[in-house]
């Protein structure tokens, strides 16, 4: 039986926390969001006693979502953001139909960008001396492991949880395993490691769930002579690099030496998506390298590679207004870089949301003009789903906040942002990732017939027991001691 309470008071289905994927530091909440929280506990607890059922089961059903969702509209309204809102009928709070009807769905939902750590790899054993556990990261919730010193904790990034909390406790059909920025010795996911738990999925019959990045950090020595063996041993579908990270901690541009021989190299091999962290700075040193300023040269100058620019260039803590070209960085700044190439709709420039709309979440106002200028200049089909999870625990909660959010009708009409129709979340949530990703046909009919992984999600749901736990670094202490775990 997983822990029910944490210190801070029940937890709530719509994970609303400074938690962060420990590649940006932690922005605490603002007053509205502790406003929210409150206002979703005081009506889930009254809602369940009208109900006659307990708070945990109250909060475990659509109603509890739709709850959360709404107070979250409240507090916002009250604090006077109302660029967009999560668009539910009132009566979704205490009517299950009303609720599912709103926050169920049967879109194909293809997550391009995942993550988990092997908690007993060999980087574990290079940690500083003493390290200790993260308080957010504590086991509750977490299977126990046998792990050396305090690092019990690692067990929630683990395979077990990964599938429980992605394909179990979300509508999650397929996703794409990511890496995060290290040095060769200190990677806490190696494609060994992570080639293993697209085997276990496998061996659940769950035919293809998993897609592999590789990663390459051009300017680290090895990695792009690296690229072969990746290539030729591993089932990688695309390359994963960050342009702000280097081992000196120096950056690199796409068009500069470096990037330009990893691009040559993947179109050489034959691998010719590149998935490329811009925004969520690291901190000021190669800042600049953060931003989107060389997407543009690069996808016109190779048009037969597909750019995936993972979080469209998003910078937590800086709000996203109305589309200003003299931005130099934010999502402002990857439309002026394609807008200057001369590329629009249809470009092979794709723009992810993975951390993004996890933090837009809470930020109507920003969430209402980052989709719309995305949608506006970069193209509904060329919006791709990501969640960053498992740093964030089950993404179902994105996914549902997603389905009902919506510009305001005032912006729209004054920014000419479209409207969020069921069309466009289908694309965003995952057709649009089949163009980049190629899925065999036979693949997604087993999928929608259902395989072994979506038979034992419908038997699960019979008696559902998510955690609503996150993973991922809370505090900048918390920040720090991840940060410098990874090296």
């Amino acid at each position: 039986m997983r822990q029910r309470q944490d210190p801070d008071g029940l937890r709530l289905p719509i994970k609303l926390d400074s938690t962060s994927n420990g590649e940006f530091m932690p922005v605490p909440l603002a007053p509205e969001h502790r406003h929210a929280r409150q206002l979703a506990r005081e009506w889930a607890t009254g809602l369940a006693r009208r109900l006659g059922v307990s708070r945990r089961d109250f909060l475990v059903s659509a109603c509890g979502a739709a709850t959360t969702l709404l107070a979250m509209n409240a507090a916002y309204a009250a604090a006077g953001r109302r660029g967009g809102l999560f668009d539910l009928d009132p009566e979704a709070a205490h009517d299950a139909d009303a609720a599912r009807a709103a926050l169920e769905g049967d879109e194909f939902i293809f997550d391009v960008q995942g993550h988990f750590v092997n908690p007993t790899g060999a980087w574990t054993r290079r940690l500083p001396e003493g390290a200790r556990p993260l308080a957010s990261f504590d086991t509750q919730g977490c299977a126990a492991a046998a792990l050396p010193g305090n690092l019990n904790h690692l067990q929630c990034f683990g395979p077990d949880a990964f599938i429980r909390d992605v394909f179990l406790d979300s509508d999650t059909s397929l996703m794409v395993l990511s890496f995060v920025p290290s040095t060769r010795e200190r990677q806490p996911l190696t494609i060994e490691e992570a080639a293993a738990v697209a085997a276990i999925v496998e061996r659940m019959e769950g035919t293809h769930r998993l897609f592999l990045h590789g990663r390459v950090n051009p300017n680290q020595p090895g990695d792009l002579e690296d690229m072969d063996r990746l290539a030729e041993r591993f089932p990688i579908r695309a390359w994963k690099t960050y342009t702000q990270w280097g081992p000196d901690g120096r950056g690199f541009w796409l068009d500069d030496e470096p990037g330009i021989a990893m691009i040559e190299k993947a179109r050489r091999l034959g691998i010719r998506n590149i998935a490329i962290h811009k925004g969520l700075p690291f901190g000021p040193q190669s800042y600049e390298h953060s931003t989107c300023a060389d997407v543009g040269r690069v996808a016109r100058r190779f048009p037969d590679v597909n750019f995936l620019i993972y979080h469209s260039g998003f910078v937590a803590g800086a709000p996203e207004g109305p589309y200003d070209e003299s931005r130099r960085d934010g999502i402002d700044a990857l439309i002026t870089s394609l807008r200057q190439a001369g590329l629009g709709h249809g470009s092979n420039v794709y723009a992810e949301l993975g951390s993004t709309w996890r933090f837009l979440m809470r930020d109507p106002d920003s969430a209402a003009h980052a989709l719309g200028k995305l949608l506006r200049y970069v193209g509904p089909d060329n919006i791709l789903w990501g969640t960053d999870s498992i740093w964030y625990g089950s993404p179902q909660d994105q996914i549902q906040a997603f389905r009902t959010f919506q510009i305001a009708p005032e912006l729209r009409e004054k920014h000419g942002y479209p409207e969020i129709t069921p069309d466009i979340r289908a694309r965003i949530f995952g057709r649009n990732a089949l163009k980049v990703y190629a899925v065999p046909e036979d693949v997604l009919r087993v999928h929608l017939r259902g395989d072994r992984i979506a038979r034992e999600r419908e038997e699960y749901r019979n008696a559902p027991d998510p955690a609503f736990l996150t993973y991922g670094p809370k505090t900048r202490r918390e920040f720090l001691t991840l940060k410098a775990w990874g090296g």
